[in-house]
């Protein structure tokens, strides 16, 4: 049924198992182990690009998280209408949601795929996928520190016993895989918990996020160290350290890229502000009697005694008449009377 997992998984594992046996021997413990390391550094350096558009995506949901804030107090009881302002938000600042899962989500089939094949790895089994008969009989015979890589703490004895493998071997070498391997965790997660902004933190559902990566999730790895073969083991444990290297690498290089933003904002902000006790420049007003403008209106310049001097209104002749009004003097008024004065007897 899943097929289209299990043998891109099993070939991938016989590439890596290829090159290793060539230095250590097709039946060495070490050249497996390597091979099962080697499949997840493949796998998630396809996803390099992937995750770094995870953090991004990340990074600026972060920064609109107020505003998600606000559109779930507008719209406490319309779940729907929450959904859609949410999308509409999410599409003007560029962030898929979906796309920042992506890393987690093609890594639980390679993970299931990895798991099947390496228990389809039995004494007296032919082909396994693209393995062999020979391939197969390599990898149950195989050693690592006295344990084979199919093995778990919690195997039946008898299973123990086709392995030719005893218990104690089994966990002497998967309980110091299960510790490292929970402790990675924890710090993987510590590690990104800690890049996010006092919003996201106040944030109940993240909060909860939160505790079970710090907590849940390693403790999952330590209990479920008992039921999990060792080559799982140190899949999980390549996964968890590779994750941590990227997100150092990761993260200091956007930090460097928008440290880089700000310097150049502040840079380009100096060049443009007015130089300290430097006096604005505003436009030069025009000369009286200069030509404006292309464009500009020209403005009425005052005549003899303060007044502005108008064209004369033509009414068909060259005569005009004689200005008769005196200043300061309401047109319309009689000059014989001063408003309000009487003649006294």
């Amino acid at each position: 049924m899943l097929n289209f997992i299990y043998y891109p998984v099993s070939f991938i594992l016989w590439c890596w198992h290829w090159v290793f046996g060539k230095v250590f021997g097709e039946a060495s413990g070490f050249a497996w182990a390597l091979a099962v390391i080697f499949l997840v550094f493949t796998l998630r350096a396809i996803l390099f690009k992937p995750f770094v558009g995870q953090v991004r995506s990340m990074r600026r949901m972060q920064e609109f998280a107020p505003e998600m804030q606000k559109i779930k107090k507008k719209y406490p009881n319309d779940r729907q209408r929450q959904a859609q302002e949410m999308q509409k938000l999410q599409s003007e600042h560029g962030v898929n949601p979906l796309g920042g899962c992506l890393p987690m989500l093609v890594q639980i089939p390679v993970f299931i795929g990895l798991f099947h094949v390496l228990r389809s790895f039995k004494p007296g089994w032919g082909e396994v996928y693209f393995f062999d008969k020979q391939g197969v009989d390599s990898f149950v015979n195989a050693k690592l520190f006295g344990t084979n890589l199919s093995t778990f703490i919690t195997m039946p004895a008898d299973q123990l016993e086709q392995f030719g493998t005893e218990r104690l071997n089994v966990i002497l070498v998967s309980v110091p895989l299960m510790i490292v391997a929970s402790i990675a965790t924890h710090f993987t997660a510590r590690h990104s918990v800690a890049r996010q902004n006092q919003a996201a933190l106040d944030n109940p559902q993240t909060a909860i996020m939160n505790k079970l990566t710090l907590w849940i999730f390693p403790v999952g790895v330590l209990v479920g160290g008992f039921f999990f073969p060792v080559a799982i083991l140190l899949y999980w444990l390549s996964n968890n350290a590779w994750t941590l290297g990227q997100q150092h690498f990761v993260y200091k290089r956007i930090d460097a890229e928008e440290e880089e933003k700000k310097t150049t904002a502040a840079t380009t902000r100096q060049a443009l502000a007015p130089k300290p006790g430097a006096k604005p420049v505003n436009p030069k007003k025009p000369a009286p009697g200069a030509k404006p403008a292309n464009g500009a209106k020209r403005q009425p310049t005052a005549g003899p005694g303060g007044s502005s001097s108008r064209p004369a209104a033509t009414n068909g002749s060259s005569d005009t008449a004689p200005n008769t009004e005196i200043p300061g003097l309401t047109p319309g008024r009689s000059t014989s009377k001063k408003p309000g004065s009487k003649k006294r007897r």
